[in-house]
């Protein structure tokens, strides 16, 4: 796709189409670098998005029930 740059106050800037933006899953901050003498727009990944999205909070109300009983039920001594 051919677009033309366009003046921006001082500085100059493209308009992207927004069947674009959403296929490369761009939000509204982007990260901008120069490979040789291509400019590359990137999206910005957050590096610990969505941790918590499969997370179940009553899943592991018990993380030890999977341990065997003790056969020994009397108390410890130290």
């Amino acid at each position: 796709m051919r677009t033309s740059l366009r003046q921006v106050g001082n500085s100059r800037g493209i308009i992207i189409p927004a069947a674009l933006l959403a296929a490369c899953e761009m939000g509204d901050e982007v990260d901008i670098r120069l490979e040789g003498k291509s400019l590359v727009i990137a999206s910005v990944k957050l590096p610990r998005a969505n941790w918590f999205a499969a997370y179940q909070a009553g899943a592991d109300s018990e993380p030890l029930a999977a341990l065997p009983v003790d056969e020994g039920c009397e108390e410890w001594v130290w």
